[in-house]
């Protein structure tokens, strides 16, 4: 452990000031805090007794009624606090030369602690107020421990919150016990991790395009926690006279600008597969998505302002911090009453569909026209805002790159380039073409899709190397500048978890093993229904894939390096168990997530054993292709290994004129020299 007096030495701020301004900003989080909670209970007694009466379940009283949405506003503002705290701590101020959190980062991660403390509590008190809402019982009844924990396990909102308890008191301890900069991002990811249960409930999580809604969900929930908290973690050190402020404001700006457009077209979004344009008038629900839609824009003016007035000001004399003050406590204040409108509205019955959803509807998100044909698979799209948008994201910044560094006059190879699109191309058509239309309706296109994210996508990803892309491209911050980007992804290539996780073991255990464990261990059989669990599965073949190909032919630096022969070991050691996982699929007599797929009712999908079947055959045959390009890739880089030694050693001999040939002819000479004499 190191004392806290050498993490957080003492700043330019006078003992009184730095009280008085630390009051200040508590007093912002008290207000803010307030007004979320007030709004959300207003907004929810506009439209309590409707949802009561839809629902039909008797009126659980006063307390939980107008307590329950006031605690969920304060427990969505402590997360956004948590987050952007976080966020702040890892990215927007720099750390000491010796990785040690500078003062700054220091306090937010401490704050960032408290924060996550409340934040667990306001779940937990969620607990028994959601199960006195969906029973309908008033609050003091439902609190026996036994009947709670019965309650809490059958209800699944009051167990997703459970959940949100336990994961907000680990970040909360780890906050408490991380000194060294390396924690932050890791704790800032976790962070993240506490919001997921939240985003895959509710409202966007049933119904008709629920796959749209609840991936629009996620994206947005993560950009106004980023947004909101990062713009309370910047006032906070803005009101204490921090370092770095200018730096921390001209970083947030990038970062709230992009959360901006994406809260814009999630919101859009998630709104359009909710409600119809023509109800956005004539319903509450409908009126309430045009007042987010107005503080959004409100907040989008305030951002305009910032940027014009703030940043140059910061700029020109970084201890010029009023406008920024100014501008960040009011924008706050809106925060915290979009906010509450933004619980309000989950809160609130969203307007009857104008038809009945159909199965495939509720269960899909979507309707199939059809069995899949080759027309159907290339040109029945459906996007997937995750994993599509990455795909577009990944090669839009790989782009970027390279123009800049052929703005400079230095070359990249175009193999490289055509690699990387040529993966991001696959990750759209997997996730966002027929083959992800009809991914979740038929295991057979649902394990093409995988063994393409797992195998495919990976390789061209490893051949690709973005990573010493950015590396070049990116600016190198210097001796005396604050770290960036560039120093960021060095950490994360050189740092202790990359190390073990590039160990050839760990990364074909990894490998391997995830098929296992998802399909033969039973839990695609239970959750073959859960969209968050498909989202779960793509991201884990996604990046054991790339781990692991990242290791054999990845061209990219590496935490640790591995022999050639080791690579081969590990291709030819995962093909056997890879062979075996098809073969055992193939030889199946009972359907994985059989229930699920005759929910659906397809009337053209009649042998699901079959359909199982030609997915086993799949997996089986997709080993063959990557071993192609993996040995072909492997040949080629030691060849071109071969030919740099060469070249090294041919410019070594012409500096020294053959010393060492010289010297190896020397001895040789010696040695007949004296096998001569003792001849004689």
């Amino acid at each position: 452990m190191v004392p806290e007096a050498e993490v957080a030495r003492p700043g330019p701020t006078t003992r009184g000031s730095a009280g008085s301004n630390s009051t200040t900003f508590a007093t912002v989080i008290a207000l803010a805090g307030a007004l979320a909670a007030v709004v959300a209970a207003l907004v929810v007694a506009l439209s309590a007794a409707q949802a009561l009466s839809l629902l039909g379940i008797p009126d659980p009283g006063a307390f939980t009624t107008y307590g329950l949405p006031a605690v969920r506003a304060l427990s969505d503002l402590f997360a956004a606090l948590t987050v952007g705290s976080l966020l702040f701590s890892a990215f927007l101020v720099p750390p000491q030369s010796d990785g040690l959190l500078d003062v700054g980062g220091y306090r937010a991660l401490r704050r960032a602690s408290g924060f996550a403390l409340v934040w667990a509590c306001c779940a937990a008190l969620l607990v028994p107020l959601t199960v006195s809402d969906t029973t309908g019982q008033p609050f003091g009844d439902v609190l026996a421990p036994a009947d709670l924990w019965n309650a809490t396990n059958q209800i699944e909102l009051a167990g997703t919150w459970r959940t949100t308890t336990v994961l907000a008191l680990i970040v909360a301890v780890g906050c408490r016990l991380a000194l060294r900069w390396g924690w932050t991002p890791v704790l800032f990811g976790a962070s993240l991790v506490t919001m997921m249960p939240l985003a895959l409930t509710g409202h966007s999580s049933a119904g008709g395009s629920h796959d749209v809604a609840t991936n629009s969900l996620i994206l947005h929930l993560v950009s106004v926690a980023v947004w909101v908290g990062g713009l309370f973690a910047v006032l906070a050190h803005g009101l204490r006279d921090g370092a770095h402020t200018d730096l921390a404001a001209r970083r947030f700006s990038v970062v709230a600008t992009i959360a901006f457009v994406v809260i814009g077209i999630s919101g859009v979004l998630n709104s359009w597969v909710r409600v119809p344009a023509d109800e956005l008038f004539t319903t509450t629900y409908g009126r309430l998505i045009l007042a987010k839609a107005g503080a959004l824009a409100v907040l989008g003016v305030f951002g305009y302002l910032q940027r014009r007035a703030a940043l140059p000001a910061l700029a020109a004399d970084p201890n010029s911090r009023g406008a920024l003050i100014r501008f960040a406590s009011v924008e706050v204040l809106v925060f915290a009453a979009t906010i509450g409108l933004a619980v309000g509205l989950g809160r609130t019955p969203p307007p009857a569909p104008a038809s009945v959803p159909t199965t495939q509807e509720v269960e899909l998100g979507y309707n199939l026209d059809g069995p899949p044909t080759v027309a159907r698979m290339l040109f029945d799209w459906r996007f997937d805002l995750i994993f599509g948008t990455l795909a577009i994201v990944l090669a839009v910044l790989y782009l970027l790159g390279v123009r800049r560094l052929r703005a400079r006059g230095d070359a990249w190879p175009v193999g490289r380039t055509i690699a990387w699109l040529s993966g991001c191309v696959v990750l759209l058509l997997a996730t966002s073409s027929g083959v992800g239309r009809y991914s979740p309706a038929m295991f057979s296109v649902h394990m093409g899709a995988h063994m393409a994210l797992s195998m495919l996508v990976p390789i061209l990803f490893a051949l690709g190397g973005a990573v010493t892309l950015a590396l070049r491209a990116l600016p190198a911050a210097g001796r005396t500048g604050a770290p960036g980007p560039r120093e960021w992804i060095l950490a994360a290539v050189h740092n202790p978890v990359s190390r073990l996780l590039t160990h050839p073991i760990v990364a074909s255990v990894l490998f391997v093993g995830g098929f296992y464990a998802l399909y033969l261990g039973g839990i695609f059989d239970t959750y073959a229904d859960s969209h968050a669990a498909h989202v779960l599965m793509n991201v884990h073949f996604l990046l054991s894939g790339y781990l692991f190909y990242w290791v054999v032919i990845g061209i990219d630096p590496k935490p640790r390096q591995v022999q050639p022969l080791a690579k081969l070991g590990m291709v030819f050691g995962s093909l056997p168990f890879h062979a075996f996982f098809g073969i055992a699929l193939m030889s199946m007599t009972s359907v994985m997530g059989g229930w699920f797929y005759r929910g659906l009712g397809l009337d053209w999908q009649h042998d699901l054993l079959g359909d199982q079947r030609t997915g086993g055959s799949l997996a089986w045959a997709s080993g063959e292709v990557p071993l192609v390009v993996v040995m072909l890739a492997l040949l080629i880089q030691w060849s071109r290994s071969d030919n740099r030694l060469a070249q090294r050693t041919d410019r070594a001999a012409e500096r020294d004129h053959d010393a060492a040939l010289a010297a190896h002819n020397a001895m040789f000479a010696e040695l007949a020299r004296r096998d001569g004499e003792v001849r004689k």
